[in-house]
């Protein structure tokens, strides 16, 4: 039998993502929020990339590879299509990559492995597009647009992964839990 703790498994990512980034680390811990932003955007696709990795999810891995390409291809053309400035004065604002980068890596492993493991993705990217705003990075919008851009990519390029999934559903005055299995 397989001992499968989504919490394990995301701490063992982590742990694998930060002996390159351990200086940003203390870092990020030394400035509290606003630079945690800058290691959570390797921290969150490395994840990912480590969880197609312990599923042995090939198709899943090229899923993940797409849907970041496609959604960096998005962001990068319309950070130097829009002329907006930072809050800090530098160009290219709008979107936020950071932000892009960690909603669809959470959106990735949410409908790819589900929510056990899409529900702390998404309070850590949430914290990454907080970050940006304190870091005086981006606005508010830059990382609504950039969370947009990676859900949006990423949700259309993603399966379910194999196996029995729990999704809310919400329609109508209907409220409730569905099961269902994917071959």
């Amino acid at each position: 039998m397989k001992f499968r703790n989504p919490w394990f498994t995301i701490v063992l990512c982590l742990g694998a993502a930060l002996p390159g980034r351990a200086t940003d680390f203390v870092q990020a811990r030394i400035d509290g929020l606003t630079n945690t932003g800058d290691v959570m955007a390797y921290v969150l696709p490395m994840a990912a990339a480590g969880l197609t990795a312990y599923f042995r999810d090939e198709e899943g891995a090229w899923q993940l590879g797409e849907s970041v390409a496609i959604t960096m291809a998005a962001t990068v053309g319309l950070k130097y299509s829009v002329s907006a400035r930072r809050p800090n004065g530098d160009p290219h604002s709008f979107p936020s990559g950071h932000a892009a980068i960690t909603f669809s890596s959470a959106e990735f492993m949410r409908k790819r492995y589900g929510w056990h493991y899409g529900a702390p993705a998404y309070l850590l990217a949430a914290l990454v597009g907080a970050s940006r705003v304190r870091a005086h990075k981006h606005y508010v919008r830059d990382v609504v647009g950039g969370a947009t851009i990676g859900f949006v990519t990423t949700y259309f390029v993603t399966t379910p992964y194999h196996g029995w999934h729990f999704t809310p559903t919400l329609a109508g005055r209907n409220r409730g839990l569905k099961l269902s299995r994917h071959f």
